[in-house]
């Protein structure tokens, strides 16, 4: 279809993914963001390596590398005993251009992308674009923004976050669970590394009274916390909470500096479908999952290459509808087989809430690390390779540039 255009809901890291590979497909974009600038959210940030390799062809991915952190080691610790086990990343060599994982913002992987399309003349961005709701048309679709304008294209693309304006007004269900605990997260420039012996860039540290993930980023270190019924938000977050967490990590003198801190409920849920015609669901408004093995981003690029890849190639005629209500199957299928089962089991091993089951899965863990063969197994799951592997077909079908498989 000569002309075609596409609007994306949401210029987060799916929507400017989305909106690069439709570009790259031959269909021009109106990229939609509600915020008035790019928000600068320290929220998920690392990449893994399926991830970085299905971005080499955007041409992002070494740029994104100079603003973050090379990962290749992940680690489990016990918050006494130190490390339990350790991953190297390096061993998926052969199958890999990134065998480590990029600790760097998902905000700085928007600023380059935004860069780069603002500057293609089929893109255009605008912000202050509030989408409420979209309607599909059968053989086109259409979005109404907050100050009530409609907009018209041949399909539009959700990728407008967890609480999707555009997933809500197609009336679509949500199902999966809410966790108990809540979520704090707090961020400080203090070299946790100085003061705990082998600290990786990414650590998932089991302990009886309260577990949490300790990562880095380039000027960062950021650790995650369980909060229970019994502590409210404001208690969490206040500076005697920060503060008492994050001595339990390092002792130091003085206060730590807090650059960033925020509290969240997490929840494991996917969308009943990822297509309503020629509306699509990406990323968080086609599925959210727990953050532990930071699988969210990285799960909702995967939709934004092959979706975006498949709509585009439906757009030009090249397959037919059929095609890509096959490909949104098969991501909604990876989104609860690979995304939801490895996250959840992440979430089971540290918060689990008998002290024996965390020891046992930590147990599991350091025979796991000493067996190369399972240790190899484990790595290509938890780097999200298996997941874009058994997309590999779709991809090749979608015409995905060699990079992306």
């Amino acid at each position: 279809m000569a002309g075609s255009r596409v609007i994306v809901a949401g210029a987060g890291p799916v929507g400017c993914v989305a909106s690069a590979v439709l570009a790259a497909g031959g269909v021009e974009v109106t990229l939609l963001e509600a915020a008035p600038q790019l928000p600068r959210e320290l929220r998920a940030s690392t990449f893994h390596p399926a991830t970085l390799d299905l971005l080499e062809p955007l041409s992002v991915v070494d740029e994104l590398i100079g603003r973050g952190l090379v990962a290749p080691v992940f680690a489990y610790r016990d918050r006494r005993k130190g490390v339990v086990a350790e991953f190297d990343l390096g061993a998926l060599a052969d199958v890999t251009g990134h065998p480590y994982r990029l600790q760097c913002e998902q905000f700085k992987l928007c600023e380059i992308m935004l860069e780069a399309l603002e500057r293609q003349r089929t893109v255009s961005v605008r912000f202050g674009a509030e989408v409420v709701g979209a309607v599909d048309r059968g053989d086109a679709a259409s979005v109404v923004l907050a100050s009530g304008e409609r907009l018209e294209a041949d399909a539009v693309v959700a990728a407008d976050g967890a609480a999707s304006a555009v997933r809500k007004s197609l009336d679509l269900a949500f199902d999966g669970m809410t966790y108990e605990d809540r979520y704090l997260v707090l961020s400080t420039p203090f070299d946790m590394a100085t003061r705990l012996d082998r600290l990786a860039a990414v650590n998932y540290i089991s302990d009886p009274d309260e577990w949490l993930v300790l990562l880095r980023t380039a000027g960062l270190w950021r650790a995650l916390f369980p909060v229970g019924e019994g502590e409210s938000d404001d208690q969490a977050l206040s500076d005697r909470s920060a503060q008492r967490r994050l001595a339990g990590i390092a002792a130091h003198d003085e206060p730590f500096e807090i650059a960033h801190r925020t509290i969240y409920r997490v929840h494991q849920r996917v969308a009943e479908t990822f297509l309503v015609g020629r509306v699509v669901l990406m990323g968080d408004a086609a599925h959210i999952n727990n953050p532990l093995g930071g699988m969210g981003m990285n799960g909702g690029i995967h939709d934004a290459v092959l979706l975006g890849a498949s709509l585009a190639a439906v757009l030009r005629g090249d397959i037919g509808a059929d095609r890509l209500a096959h490909h949104a199957g098969l991501r909604r299928k990876l989104a609860i087989e690979y995304v939801r089962r490895h996250t959840h089991e992440n979430a089971e091993s540290l918060a689990a809430p008998d002290g024996a089951a965390r020891q046992r899965a930590l147990d599991r863990m350091a025979a796991r690390a000493t067996d190369p063969a399972e240790a190899r197994a484990y790595m290509l799951q938890a780097s999200m390779i298996n997941a874009v592997t058994a997309m590999h077909d779709e991809l090749e079908e979608v015409g995905a540039p060699r990079s992306f498989r």
